[in-house]
């Protein structure tokens, strides 16, 4: 990360100007507005209240084991395979955790960039962490993006929240943005033992309708397979996700009696319109 590579991605959350490297660890636009670079080398852009909070450092570290296992490695694929078909040099993962599914996407060659964005200050800095090409920013999905019009070419969302008509600003003209969501009989297994909560039953379904208006649906993949997991593993599962979010879900791993639980994805690729 450099002040230069990060700024060429921003622009002002006040007055949407582009954002300039104005000094060591400070950004700024034209108007004055200043915002300090964490030493880390991501910057915090938001603004105002958010009504969601960001991930923790104990559900990162659950992430960790668990991708780190390699139990979602199909999805991993999948996504690497998707971005191998387009012409990327600029990847915005919103919602990058650890950035475990950035790394997979990002191609090789030095002129290749990304930034991961995400609410949670602790995932973003574990993400820029794990690649030199990767740049940093927190910020809140639900406002406007600090983000300059048409800086990615593709678009990572997996497992986070989507503002889709900013999402088509950020956009270049024919980007597109890759999309992973659960399906029903995702972790049914451990929903039915209490352990997880209870999801949108037409995800999928809601997720094309509300897309729509910008993006136009190219791609659609599924992976879906049964997985044996112990009972440390079902914990790292379920303190990873949104489960860990909500006390009552917090019940020991060993309720699940069967260790078989079903991991089921859909992966959509929308083109810009």
């Amino acid at each position: 990360m450099s002040l230069q590579s990060l700024s060429e991605w921003l622009r002002c959350p006040n007055c949407f100007l582009p954002l300039h490297a104005g000094g060591a660890l400070l950004l700024e636009c034209e108007r004055g507005h200043c915002f300090d670079v964490n030493k880390r080398g991501f910057v915090n852009l938001t603004t105002g209240p958010h009504k969601f909070i960001g991930d923790s450092a104990a559900m990162l570290d659950a992430r960790d084991r668990f991708l780190g296992a390699g139990w979602y490695q199909p999805l991993q694929d999948s996504i690497r395979e998707i971005v191998a078909g387009e012409a990327v040099r600029r990847i915005l993962d919103v919602g990058c955790g650890t950035g475990y599914y950035l790394r997979a996407a990002l191609p090789p060659g030095d002129d290749v960039r990304a930034l991961g964005m995400d609410l949670s200050p602790t995932a973003v800095g574990r993400t820029i962490r794990s690649h030199d090409r990767v740049d940093g920013l927190v910020a809140d999905v639900w406002s406007p993006l600090p983000v300059r019009d048409g800086a990615a070419d593709f678009i990572l969302n997996v497992f986070a929240p989507r503002n889709a008509s900013e999402f088509y600003r950020v956009l270049r003209t024919d980007g597109l943005l890759l999309v992973v969501v659960p399906q029903p009989t995702h972790l049914r297994q451990l929903r039915e033992s209490g352990l997880a909560v209870e999801m949108q039953a037409d995800k999928a379904t809601h997720l094309t309708r509300t897309l729509a208006t910008w993006f136009s649906l190219e791609v659609h993949d599924q992976v879906e397979r049964t997985v044996q997991l112990t009972p440390a593993e079902v914990a790292s599962l379920i303190g990873m996700g949104p489960s860990a979010h909500h006390s009552g879900s917090a019940g020991s791993s060993q309720a699940h009696g069967d260790p078989d639980v079903t991991v089921a994805f859909d992966i959509f690729g929308f083109r810009r319109r």
